[in-house]
């Protein structure tokens, strides 16, 4: 019997296709031999992803961002795609649609754009139909990591429009809400952004969003609403960031029908970890405690899923011990199944839950 579906809620291909070129076709292998010495390594760690890792590891969909940085979070000379205003983030992320359009018209037997509920149906079924390591499309569902590129809310037409389905208004703070390491409320600016998203059908992505943001969204956004890549700051005993989900808004975002994607990145796994410090200090099963907490909490297994934010910001260097590449996530079965989880429990936390959630939320026709 072939290994579940994955379903990974957050990947950052485009950031890495336009800022360091990495070309994901190509197999994991392949990637690390010609950017050993380079800068791809150096500030962003080894590659997690290639094509022999979405078809070993039978990765079905991946929700590919729209991401890039404020100026005043920019990294260094070497990162080269942030903005530094609303035009220039329109810009950067219209660059990024086109990045994936092109990569499925150059590429369709490595990867394929999903907009629709038809699409999603006919894509699955020939990952259903295929064998242990198949040879099909990667299926791309665009999320937008910060509204900034939406220069108003009537805009959000034209994203659609473009094949965004979802949208996370935070990575940092802006005129929206608040964000990561940059706390606030939800402003009134932002409530009319979610009210047009609702209206349009977008997805919400509370993942960056600060605490009072996403409590208040998660109690007036009228769609459906998801954490694509966050962990649970239960699990992490006194840190001090506002990157993690509390209990509050975990409770409240299972209420309203949720999905949280647990990222296996291991400074929101062990607090102080940094780069350079020994993968080993961090196992696998610290990925499967923080999907155990969400599905405690839930009561079950529905509301759990992966999203890896591979390669967006970090790589092999700091993924867990027992992690080569992306398809050595299905190393969590077993540590699932040692915690008492089902096969299909299982099946559900790997790709099940967001194929489900997909199927409610995207629309007909595009």
């Amino acid at each position: 019997m072939p290994k579940p579906l994955l379903v990974d809620a957050h990947q950052d291909l485009a950031w890495n296709i336009l800022t360091f070129g990495r070309d994901y076709t190509r197999t994991v292998a392949e990637t690390r031999a010609l950017e050993h010495g380079g800068v791809a390594p150096r500030v962003n760690g080894d590659t997690l992803l290639g094509r022999d890792a979405y078809m070993q590891g039978r990765v079905a969909v991946v929700f590919a961002t729209l991401y890039a940085s404020p100026i005043r979070h920019r990294i260094g000379a070497w990162d080269t795609i942030f903005y530094r205003d609303d035009e220039e983030a329109h810009h950067v992320y219209r660059r990024q649609v086109d990045t994936y359009c092109q990569l499925a018209e150059d590429h369709p037997g490595h990867f394929t754009r999903l907009q629709t509920r038809p699409q999603l149906q006919a894509h699955l079924t020939a990952w259903h139909a295929a064998g242990e390591v198949p040879d099909l499309p990667v299926g791309l569902l665009t999320l937008m990591e910060g509204a900034e590129a939406v220069r108003s809310p009537g805009e959000l037409e034209d994203w659609w429009a473009l094949g965004v389905r979802v949208v996370g208004p935070a990575w940092a703070g802006n005129r929206y809400c608040g964000g990561t390491a940059e706390p606030g409320p939800l402003t009134d600016e932002g409530r009319v952004l979610l009210a047009h998203m609702a209206e349009l059908g977008f997805v919400l992505d509370i993942s960056h969003m600060d605490e009072p943001a996403a409590l208040d969204a998660l109690d007036t956004y009228e769609g459906t609403i998801i954490a694509s890549h966050a962990n649970a700051k239960a699990l992490l005993p006194g840190t001090q960031s506002n990157r993690h989900l509390s209990d509050n808004v975990l409770a409240r975002l299972l209420e309203r029908g949720g999905i949280v994607g647990a990222v296996p990145y291991n400074t929101f796994l062990k607090v102080g970890w940094k780069m350079g410090d020994p993968r080993e200090q961090v196992a696998l099963d610290a990925v499967a405690a923080h999907i155990d907490y969400v599905c405690q909490m839930a009561g079950n297994a529905r509301h759990s899923g992966i999203g890896s934010d591979a390669d967006g910001g970090f790589g092999l260097q700091s993924a867990p011990e027992g992690i080569n590449t992306l398809a050595d996530l299905h190393g969590l079965a077993d540590l699932l199944a040692g915690r008492g989880y089902t096969l299909d429990d299982i099946a559900a936390i790997l790709g099940g839950n967001w194929l489900r959630l997909l199927e409610s939320a995207l629309p007909e026709t595009a």
